[in-house]
């Protein structure tokens, strides 16, 4: 047998996409967003999403077969997101990829969305190396996983308190009059910002609270403190140093992100870190991971921006890894689970 083809599919939040990776070769890849509708209520709609998903899936799914000049009979196996993401997105990605199953007879394989962020960067970087550590990095999720086997096991060394990064961003940035999604905006501005203008608090880095959470996140503190001073300034009738804001925004997490993961590598003896999730597109970040990185001699593999969004490549990687380890393929009635632990890779 050659190379695995996998057509994978993902509906976890307001992406449809569709992708045919072939071995570590992407064949195809097609994603569609519905954002716009979401911006005007400065925030994902579920239900809003869910029939924006239902309208594109035959159309997405299609184009990437036909893109990769396939048709569903000519793929090895079917993957789709199965969770974590919005309930009722999950249920349109899952429906529509078991009635393909069933219809041309293939395997299907309901995969965590998580995961499939560290495994799509095989597609830029090739294999990985022995004892890899992930951070993922997304509006919902901030974790730092390491990777023992990424078709079987995978465990979690910290993870989101309370609001991930991408949560932080985007309620400042909605403080801040930017319209929905945030985190660009952010990036923007703090290009041209002073770093050091305000003092950001760096969650869960100090004192005790830093000994007993040393690899786990939280960004709650750090939004309330940037709040706090914004609002005083408008109080008290002062201008808000828009670009200073942001730049101390993000130089405040991205030194915690950074520092964090760069600790657990050490911990567990991983040379190379992985950063996944649509935050890893943040400019401060990857600078700052890149800076770092180099510093303390660890291999930071960042994939190119369209492979850090939401996408069915990363679904059909993780599927082709499956494949390849002998994995077997979910049960049919396989349900979704919109709050999948971290450690299910496949179910």
């Amino acid at each position: 047998m050659g190379a695995p083809v996998v057509l994978g599919i993902e509906s976890t939040c307001d992406e449809t996409a569709a992708a045919v990776v072939r071995g570590r070769e992407l064949v195809s890849n097609v994603v569609a967003s519905s954002m716009e509708e979401h911006a005007r209520y400065g925030g994902v709609i579920p239900e809003i999403a869910s029939r924006a998903h239902a309208e594109a899936f035959v159309p997405v799914v299609s184009k990437a077969l036909a893109d990769a000049d396939m048709s569903v009979a000519d793929v090895d196996a079917i993957a789709v997101s199965a969770g974590p993401g919005l309930a009722g997105c999950l249920a349109v990605g899952v429906s529509g990829a078991k009635a393909l199953a069933l219809a041309a007879d293939k395997p299907i394989y309901g995969i965590n969305h998580v995961i499939g962020h560290i495994a799509v960067t095989q597609l830029q970087f090739g294999p990985f190396p022995k004892d890899v550590m992930a951070l993922i990095v997304s509006g919902g999720h901030t974790s730092l996983l390491h990777v023992v086997d990424v078709a079987r096991h995978v465990d979690v060394v910290g993870t989101t308190l309370d609001d991930a990064a991408g949560e932080c961003f985007d309620k400042v940035a909605r403080l801040l009059g930017f319209p929905y999604p945030g985190g660009p905006h952010i990036d923007r501005h703090a290009r041209l910002g002073d770093p050091h203008a305000l003092r950001v608090p760096q969650g869960l880095t100090q004192g005790r609270a830093g000994r007993e959470h040393p690899y786990d996140f939280s960004f709650s503190g750090v939004k309330t403190a940037v709040a706090r001073w914004v609002e005083a300034r408008m109080r008290a009738d002062e201008d808000v140093p828009v670009d200073d804001v942001c730049a101390s925004l993000a130089d405040s997490v991205a030194s915690v992100l950074s520092r964090k993961a760069l600790d657990g590598c050490r911990e567990y003896g991983s040379k190379t870190l992985i950063v996944g999730g649509g935050f890893s597109a943040n400019s401060q970040l990857r600078e700052r991971l890149a800076a770092d990185g180099a510093s303390r001699g660890i291999e930071v593999r960042i994939p190119r921006i369209a492979l850090c969004t939401d996408n069915g490549a990363m679904v059909a990687m993780l599927g082709v890894n499956l494949v390849e380890a002998g994995i077997r393929p979910s049960d049919p009635g396989f349900g979704i689970d919109s709050a999948m632990p971290l450690t299910t890779v496949s179910v």
